[in-house]
């Protein structure tokens, strides 16, 4: 057990405020972020791809935003923050079945003026019975085992009774899960998620207490380690709002394309994750079916392969680190595989999803490198990455790249072999020779004077087109957009590039190849899925 359950007490707790319930969950997310590599070291099932803890703690971050601008004297808003803020930022398969724990719990608040000791344990109980029933086959040895747990030991008259309690059994169960599932007992580790859960339950009594966050624990060993690097598939997530389809109906169609599949919902939002094959043809099928928000796809074995290179870091000698590291922020699985292909860490994020200052400082220190080069890839990301180069006092340079082409101009110029000060004006320079074309829609209704004098008239929803992150198209659809684009500011370079967005088939991309490559025919052109979420389409020119 922890420390946490064993310490003296500061007296005791008839019930909760709302603003009490908010303090607690707050504190939960820094408490389970001191350990998220902790957990991500646990991670061998369903896949080992060592990011459990991760995906937990971005959950956990999400409920904090949410709870960070709703009424704290209203259970109602409070309960609502804690669902809709755990259900838009679940990543994961960890993070999904956590949204659905933190969704049971919540519907059984959200009708209470306070939260009483009897209240708070009827609301572990609703978190396991609705984490149960998110997941088509249910697992003993998991999250789900923990959560059951913490259910059943969520007793007592006062709040830290329940508290303790519940971390007291949940403890137990997390202890017995090696027994249950092959792969935690070959790797010699208690499952991932359910310590994530009894983390996030220990930080809301540790704030209760008004204990200080611990140091992070020192990671020597990764369970990763003890399985081969073998093909996993492809962790898809989706987000999805406007459906025209039931959720009952939508888990139907895309129980063929894989396992671990979780498809869960509220507020008008469909949540999906499944470890797949084929994601583009399952994001081109979902996407049917209603407004995709955001996606992401990762590739399992890559994730495995790099947490592995993680684990060497840790053991490999001060000489043997690398001049040079690279980090990347990217959304979209064919840009981000593209990124590692060049010896990037990535940093997810993007248009609409900015990563914190905190996650570029901590990728920055996961690379094993003397000196390491940031590229934000939007402008939006750039002062984030400027200001973690700071903290990093030295250690880290960024490139201005400021469009996911430029990121991969500079990126094309990188070796780890040489010094990042003998690399940084080449590839900044290489950066600047592409040329970056986007297409989304409109999110709203206007009209825009461009650089060469036209005016725009553009209504919400309506195909828009971006050049270097500046608006010169409007109109037609998403291929029409890239064709127009082209047509007007295309001069004589010698490879265009499209990655496609989650809303386009294989079968699209290559139609719009053909059109690229019948009409600029002195021009090599290449046709990828997994663009960034949010555009049709990105285009390349260099």
């Amino acid at each position: 057990m922890s420390d946490v359950t064993n310490a003296a007490h500061t007296g005791h707790r008839a019930h909760l405020s709302p603003a009490d319930l908010a303090r607690m969950l707050r504190y939960a997310t820094d408490w389970l972020g001191v350990y998220r590599e902790q957990v991500n070291a646990l991670n061998v099932y369903p896949v080992p791809d060592g990011d459990t803890g991760t995906n937990m703690h971005l959950t956990m971050q999400s409920v904090r935003r949410e709870l960070d601008t709703c009424d704290e004297s209203s259970m109602p808003g409070v309960a609502r923050a804690i669902s809709y803020g755990a259900l838009l930022g679940a990543r994961g398969n960890s993070g999904v079945i956590l949204s659905q724990l933190l969704k049971g719990f919540a519907e059984t608040i959200k009708d209470q003026q306070v939260v009483d000791a009897a209240t708070l344990g009827r609301a572990f109980q609703a978190a396991q019975k609705t984490g149960y029933g998110a997941v088509m086959k249910p697992v003993e040895g998991t999250i789900l085992t923990v959560a059951r747990g913490v259910a059943e030991g969520a007793k007592g008259d006062h709040i830290e009774d329940v508290l303790e309690n519940a971390l007291f059994r949940g403890q137990e169960l997390l202890d017995q899960t090696p027994e249950m599932l092959p792969a935690l007992k070959q790797a010699g580790v208690i499952d991932s998620g359910g310590q994530g859960y009894l983390y996030v339950v220990q930080g809301m009594l540790a704030q209760l207490r008004g204990e200080a966050l611990p140091p992070a624990p020192e990671i020597t060993s990764y369970a990763q380690e003890q399985f081969e690097n073998e093909e996993f598939g492809f962790c898809t997530e989706f987000l999805m709002s406007e459906a025209t389809k039931p959720i009952e109906e939508i888990r139907e169609l895309v129980t063929p394309f894989g396992d671990s599949l979780l498809v869960v919902g509220a507020e008008g939002y469909v949540k999906g994750h499944i470890h797949t094959n084929e994601p583009d043809q399952l994001l081109a099928t979902v996407g049917r079916y209603g407004k995709m928000l955001k996606t992401k796809v990762e590739d399992m074995s890559e994730q495995h392969t790099e947490i592995l290179g993680m684990a060497g870091a840790t053991a490999r000698a001060e000489e043997e680190i690398a001049p040079s590291g690279l980090v990347a922020v990217a959304s979209g699985y064919g840009l981000v595989k593209l990124f590692r292909s060049f010896g990037a860490r990535i940093v997810s994020g993007g248009q609409t999803a900015n990563p914190s200052v905190q996650d570029i400082v901590d990728a920055v220190r996961s690379v094993s490198a003397e000196q390491v080069i940031i590229l934000p890839n939007n402008k939006n990301v750039l002062m984030a990455a400027e200001k973690a180069m700071e903290l990093m006092e030295g250690r880290a340079v960024v490139i201005p790249t400021r469009t996911l082409g430029q990121g991969i101009g500079a990126a094309l110029n990188f070796s780890p072999d040489v010094p990042a000060s003998e690399l940084v004006d080449g590839m900044t320079e290489a950066s600047r020779a592409v040329t970056t074309f986007e297409v989304t829609r409109a999110s709203r209704t206007t009209n825009i004077t461009v650089k060469d004098g036209r005016t725009l008239d553009i209504k919400e929803g309506d195909v828009i087109g971006l050049m270097d992150d500046e608006l010169v198209q409007s109109g037609g659809t998403p291929e029409d957009s890239v064709m127009e684009m082209l047509n007007r500011h295309y001069q004589g370079q010698e490879i265009i590039t499209v990655f496609g967005g989650p809303q386009h088939t294989q079968e699209d991309l290559e139609t719009l190849a053909g059109r690229i490559g019948k009409e600029f025919s002195m021009a090599e052109v290449e046709a990828h899925p997994g663009g960034p979420d949010l555009y049709d389409y990105l285009v390349t020119v260099e």
